[in-house]
């Protein structure tokens, strides 16, 4: 380890010192910057987070200096999966830069990619409004370069960490788009019931009983074979004991499919929010009379 850290230090110091002298023969700052990768590998070695990003960063300044901004990019991106480990604000910047440069060579994929680094690292912090707006990016480069199962991941996302900040109508306007597009590729078809099941208990959330029946209706336009699904089942028993003000009838319900098909945390959340406002409009309707 403390050998690794020597020679890590030799390296930056002959790179440092290569960019501060003058170059009468070659490029400094190819010179240097083959130091700063040398540097950067034995910090890595040495398991020195840290210095390795920073060395990283100074590589990527380098190949700036010599217009080479695919390897000012990857530079930044090897950067940030070293602060990874120790610093998520510092990964987040330097994966900023790296998507900065694949965006300025027009590389969109690459860019995509790392948009969705930046998302995971933000969902990670609990930072879900800046996860949102970092995989909207993703979600768009994605599209636009046809990958669309990538595109989808990115957008169910949004659509999950909408509905748990309650901003209901933007995660149905997602799911449902999802739902549309996946009926025509034969592959995601069959996932076409879950996601109309989310959008489903996400206008349960916004309490419209009406919104909840014509939405059912549309969803079975849609689609003709959802209303032979237990998902479809779920959805208007649950939007019946709405109606009907019955806590119990709503307990049955999510019961009775939980027992068939496991409820994942994002459902089981907001059925519970969808079951304390029933709960309470019942105790409030129990206070009047």
């Amino acid at each position: 380890m403390g050998d690794h850290l020597a020679r890590a230090d030799d390296f930056e110091k002959a790179a440092e010192k290569k960019l501060s002298g003058w170059a009468l023969f070659g490029n400094k700052y190819e010179d240097a910057a083959d130091l700063f990768d040398k540097a950067a590998n034995a910090y890595k070695l040495a398991k020195s987070w840290d210095q390795a990003g920073a060395v990283y960063v100074k590589l990527a300044e380098c190949h700036l200096k010599s217009d080479n901004k695919h390897e000012a990019a990857n530079a930044y991106a090897d950067a940030a999966r070293c602060y990874k480990k120790t610093n998520t604000k510092e990964s987040i910047s330097c994966l900023e830069q790296s998507v900065k440069m694949f965006l300025d060579i027009g590389r969109l994929n690459m860019s995509a990619r790392y948009y969705k680094e930046i998302a995971e690292l933000c969902e990670q912090e609990q930072n879900l409004e800046q996860a949102i707006a970092y995989y909207e990016e993703a979600a768009e480069l994605f599209q636009n370069e046809e990958v669309t199962t990538s595109a989808n991941q990115c957008k169910q996302k949004i659509a999950q960490f909408a509905a748990q900040l309650e901003q209901y109508q933007k995660a149905i306007d997602i799911y449902e788009e999802i739902a549309r597009h996946s009926l025509k590729n034969n592959l995601l078809k069959y996932g076409v019931k879950g996601h109309l099941l989310n959008a489903g208990i996400c206008q349960l959330c916004k309490s419209d009983v009406v919104a909840i029946s014509n939405a059912l209706e549309r969803y079975q336009e849609l689609d003709p074979t959802f209303s032979g699904t237990r998902e479809y089942k779920l959805l208007a028993d649950l939007a019946t004991a709405i109606d009907e003000e019955d806590v119990a009838k709503f307990t049955d319900a999510v019961k009775e499919y939980d027992s068939m098909t496991q409820l994942d945390s994002l459902k089981t959340t907001l059925l519970l929010r969808v079951k304390e406002a029933l709960k309470a409009k019942e105790l409030e309707e129990d206070d009047l009379t």
